[in-house]
């Protein structure tokens, strides 16, 4: 499936789930032309992205492209079979698609909208400069049948510890809708604050928000802006748990007297609604009304997850309503809440969407459960009758290598995981019936801000993302690595020309750092290093307000150079190890741009703190040159330094270490270079 010469033509991602390639090619010229037909040609999204494409293509190339759409025979035909149903894109809406490209015309064809966003996009990954022959750019001849495997393909993103403001979030619309993407959720609110504008309860925003909230009129703009590229919105509002803003603003919601304050740091606090009150109830009756007419979609978010009960345990008041309505434990009072909450939403036309905490052998099954603790739970949910999202595995804000997320699957335990359950003589569960897949609707990736900006959001998002979206859209059977790797570097460039900023602005981050000029020694220096990964840098030490620009959140969650080093010393121990000089060349670079950059990381203050990770580097490098040229190691030294390497420093990796100690351990080294 993944021939050498189909990739060089064809770096697609996410891959089709059928696809023949021929050996011409139809020019793509600023005489390029769309035309249209079908009854749902005249759908305003389909119509929307035409002219988009001429915008995309002519930066994409640097040809000028006029929006020239012709009644029949353009360089590009679609065809739309069908309309689509009146109101708000839904869930299993057909996003299937046929292109294909010969006789130097390129023809689309699709039964509804939707499918020919996803083919577009199809199309504008294909347009490649020629590689031989006249200059300028082509499309390869090729056809493809797609569609995805999961209808529910999803980010989601919290604006809550950190606000992003409307324009990025219509640049992470971009990039999700080009990699077929169809699910935007939206974590509106948290104990960080609440991002929305309510008119019925302003002091929510008023007193929860520092200010830095959305506006219903740029909800409204964001939702058009989504649907205009095929994609759904669902907002999230957390509940009973993870509500410290709500609570400044309206105490009466709260469980105790107070005082109420939006939280500033990270982590679960005590606080949580007060589910005993009717008014509590005639208050999220209210906002969910007002939210419902801002989000058209038919789901709606309501958190449930991490709840602490301390409060509710504590309160005499809540143990006695508890002991009246037979409710055992706190779970059963949270299951209470969710009941009263799930009649709520069912009145405003919603259906309720939690994470997986909210899962209860009373909940009834119309709820879709999104599990973030593993596949053990989506699969138990899916068994009792439940639909289920996976976003376990796929949490993007833990800087894990895009090899790591394309590797889970949600119909696949990881090893790891079943590993664990070993070790804890724990039964290791049954994969899904075809029955309990029917229940599997797809996945999410997660987002959370507590150590990411605006400023560094698309960084970590993209193009790790790419990666997941993926595994949600394309065939089970398409898992081959080096071929995700090959295509996601193409793919991490071609979403630049969508105004996507994952380079630019970290090149601009690297450069303030450096006193505001450009630093190619400090730019080498951190291609070898990665944010320490996990949750290793959360451990209390960041506020809200605590600025993120330090030169670990200016780099990437995962060094390219870094890997392809590694790759490079696996092929080495793979073989003879007669060529050493590729691995050396590289060492002796890292080497000398490492010490170059010394000076600056001691003059410039906000890179003092990664003075200590350049000189684990040096040692990583002259260990690992000293190994290649047969000089004596000592290997003690080696691997201390290989082990500090690998744990962090100012909570940066030295991305290459791996690679050094795989030379270090390799079978084959010669005893003469060990001391």
């Amino acid at each position: 499936m993944f021939h050498t010469a189909v990739l060089a033509l064809l770096p697609l991602m996410p891959w089709p789930a059928q696809i023949t390639v021929g050996q011409a090619v139809v020019p793509i010229t600023n005489q390029f032309s769309i035309s249209m037909q079908g009854v749902g040609a005249s759908d305003d999204r389909v119509r929307a992205a035409v002219v988009r494409t001429f915008s995309r293509l002519s930066r994409q190339t640097g040809v000028p492209m006029f929006p020239t759409v012709v009644k029949s025979g353009g360089t590009l035909e679609i065809v739309v079979e069908s309309r689509d149903h009146k109101g708000p894109q839904r869930l299993g809406d057909d996003e299937r698609y046929s292109l294909e490209v010969r006789d130097g015309r390129v023809r689309l064809s699709a039964d509804a909208p939707l499918g020919v966003l996803r083919g577009l996009e199809t199309f504008l990954q294909s347009v490649t400069q020629n590689t031989s022959g006249m200059p300028g750019f082509s499309v390869p001849e090729f056809t493809v049948h797609d569609g995805p495997r999961y209808p529910w393909r999803g980010l989601s993103l919290d604006v809550s510890r950190h606000f992003v403001p409307t324009d990025d979030v219509k640049r992470t619309l971009d990039g999700m809708a080009a990699v077929k993407l169809n699910v935007f959720h939206w974590h509106l609110s948290d104990d960080q604050g609440f991002r929305v504008e309510s008119k019925r309860f302003p002091r929510l925003q008023a007193y929860g928000s520092d200010g830095l909230f959305y506006t219903q009129a740029e909800i409204r703009d964001v939702v058009a802006y989504a649907r205009a590229r095929g994609i759904r919105v669902v907002p999230e509002f957390d509940m009973p748990g993870h509500a410290a803003s709500w609570t400044p603003g309206y105490p009466n919601l709260a469980t105790t007297s107070g005082p109420h304050e939006i939280l500033r740091g990270f982590g679960i606090t005590e606080a949580v609604l007060d589910p005993t009150k009717e008014s509590t109830y005639r208050f999220i009756d209210g906002l969910v009304g007002e939210m419902s007419k801002l989000f058209p979609d038919e789901f709606f978010h309501i958190g449930g997850d991490e709840v602490n009960p301390k409060q509710w345990n504590q309160s005499g008041k809540i143990q006695a309503f508890m002991r009246k309505h037979h409710l055992a434990n706190s779970e059963g009072l949270q299951a209470y809440f969710n009941g009263r909450l799930l009649k709520i939403l069912t009145k405003h036309g919603k259906q309720m969407e939690g994470w997986d905490e909210v899962l209860n052998p009373d909940l009834p099954k119309s709820v879709v459960i999104q599990s973030w603790r593993g596949q053990e739970s989506l699969w138990q949910a899916a068994a009792e009758g439940y639909r289920t999202l996976l976003s376990a595995g796929y949490y993007l804000d833990l800087m894990q290598p895009a090899s790591q997320h394309y590797a889970i699957d949600p119909l696949v335990l990881p090893p790891a995981r079943a590993e664990r359950l070993q070790k804890q003589n724990k039964p290791i569960p049954p994969p899904p019936t075809p029955a309990t897949e029917r229940n599997i609707l797809g996945g999410e990736a997660a987002m959370w801000e507590e150590l990411a900006t605006a400023e560094n959001l698309d960084s970590r998002l993209w193009p790790r993302l790419a990666a997941i979206a993926e595994r949600f859209w394309s065939p089970q059977s398409v898992t081959d690595v080096h071929s995700m790797y090959e295509r996601l570097a193409m793919t991490n460039g071609w979403l630049e020309w969508l105004g996507l900023t994952q380079r630019s602005n970290l090149e601009l981050m690297r450069q303030r750092l450096a006193g505001g000029e450009r630093s190619p020694a400090l730019d080498a220096f951190a291609s070898a290093l990665e944010p320490v990964k996990g949750y290793g840098r959360h451990a209390g030490r960041y506020l809200t307000s605590t600025p993120l620009n330090r030169l670990v959140d200016a780099i990437p969650p995962e060094s390219d150079a870094a890997r392809a080093f590694n790759n490079d010393v696996d092929a080495f121990v793979a073989s003879d190890r007669s060529q050493p000089a590729k691995l050396i060349e590289k060492l002796s670079f890292w080497q000398a741009q490492t010490e170059a950059v010394l000076p600056l990381l001691q003059s410039r203050s906000l890179l003092n703190d990664a003075a200590p990770a350049a000189q684990t580097l040096l040692n990583v490098c002259r260990y690992g040159q000293m190994i290649l040229r047969h000089e004596t190691v000592d290997s003690a030294a080696a691997s201390a330094a290989l082990t500090q390497a690998e744990t962090s420093e100012s909570d940066l990796l030295v991305a290459i270490a791996p690679g050094i100690r795989r030379l270090i351990e390799a079978p084959a080294v010669s005893a003469s270079n060990r001391q």
